[in-house]
């Protein structure tokens, strides 16, 4: 199997799981607990704490562990929004994930004004847009992605929190794609929560962390014994969080290698572009993740491609996992103002530090066979870009 499908989760590193083994064993105490057993685990516990803040320069203690990337954009926003009631209005981009995206579109619901900021056809955030949506005072929290999980496209964060800023508007990034792929210091951005989610770099599923910046008001949203210093309540995750520690001290140690995955994608693009006729990368104009490959095929349908490599053996995406398996066209490329039929008819690649340059020409092949195969069943496929369809 070659897995080019590390934007959706990625393997548990080794090392990564070898520390986890005594926390699902002998080393079960309760970290709430006031004897040596339990306090052995809220040790672990505060060991994680300090390796997650050390790999985007945070305090230790603006570090909460949670359940995973979803539940921290959800924490941030829904707190943000209620410390504001004044504040009627949100901020976000076209283009965020579900986890923000949905939580936003419910919010329009019951009355808020949801303000969507368009990005270009190479998935740019339009900063003019972005400004004039923060020009009545009425924005309670702005969310921006960092790096997009479909595109890899980054956003222009320094400018956005900078205009948020100005206008005293709670900042939240949903970094989960950008945490352990490229440096992230939150000491140079004023941001005032930071969503992370441990199994985007090679950590286990089913934890997260909310980075909460010590000086940012706070609501949380799970009440109960008070745990995470009161500010997200339940009986820790134990193995989950010391294994995030590990893998965010891991990533740190492989920021080099990581970032380096630049070279891997431009000769994965460089050989499919010479391979399969009419091919396009999206976003190809802007800064992106070093891993992370968004393509279009012509006369292919999405869906089967994904069969047609899962069965040679090649793993990647039509879109988001998050997406519950349904079979819809990519919002992401949709809203960078492409065609629903281009947007069913392109496909996610990413990559990790566990991929061999000698995967690429077996990919590659795989890729050709396919599409030659699909095509001649659907010889139509997706347009240019469709200028009328781009979402404000």
């Amino acid at each position: 199997m070659i897995y080019f499908d590390n934007n959706a989760t990625t393997q548990v590193d080794p090392a990564v799981r070898e520390a986890m083994l005594p926390w699902l064993g002998e080393n079960y105490g309760n970290p709430s607990g006031g004897y040596r057993f339990g306090k052995a685990s809220r040790k672990a516990i505060e060991i994680a704490r300090e390796q997650v803040a050390a790999l985007i320069g945070a305090q230790p203690g603006e570090i909460v562990f949670t359940s995973g990337g979803t539940e921290s954009g959800n924490t941030a926003l829904r707190s943000a929004i209620a410390l504001r009631p004044e504040r009627k209005a949100i901020l976000t981009s076209t283009v965020e994930h579900s986890a923000v995206h949905e939580v936003a579109m419910f919010h329009q619901q019951t009355g808020y004004d949801v303000r969507f900021n368009p990005v270009d056809s190479n998935g740019k955030l339009d900063l003019d847009a972005w400004q004039e949506n923060l020009s009545d005072d009425s924005v309670a929290v702005a969310s921006l992605i960092w790096a997009n999980n479909e595109s890899g496209v980054l956003s222009p964060l320094a400018e956005a929190v900078a205009h948020a800023a100005e206008k005293d508007v709670y900042f939240h990034t949903d970094a989960v794609q950008a945490v352990g792929k490229i440096p992230v210091q939150v000491g140079e951005l004023p941001v005032h929560a930071l969503s992370i989610s441990a199994h985007k770099f090679h950590g286990p599923k089913g934890v997260g962390a909310l980075y909460l910046n010590r000086h940012a008001r706070f609501q949380p949203e799970i009440l109960g014994g008070g745990q995470e210093n009161e500010r997200r309540s339940g009986t820790e995750n134990v193995p989950g969080i010391v294994g995030m520690g590990v893998a965010a001290e891991l990533a740190l140690q492989s920021m080099d290698a990581t970032t380096a995955l630049v070279d891997f994608r431009d000769e994965f693009e460089k050989q499919v572009l010479a391979a399969v006729p009419g091919a396009e990368v999206h976003g190809r104009e802007s800064d992106r993740l070093p891993n992370t490959s968004n393509l279009y095929f012509p006369g292919v349908d999405g869906e089967g491609l994904l069969i047609l490599l899962d069965e040679a053996g090649l793993c990647c995406s039509p879109g988001s996992a998050c997406s519950t398996g349904a079979v819809q066209p990519s919002r992401i490329i949709k809203a960078m103002g492409f065609s629903s039929s281009r947007a069913r008819s392109s496909v996610r690649f990413s990559f990790s530090r566990f991929n061999e340059l000698g995967e690429i020409a077996i990919a590659v092949d795989a890729i050709r066979t396919a599409v030659s195969k699909l095509q001649i069943v659907m010889p139509s496929g997706g347009g240019p870009v469709i200028s009328s369809s781009r979402k404000s």
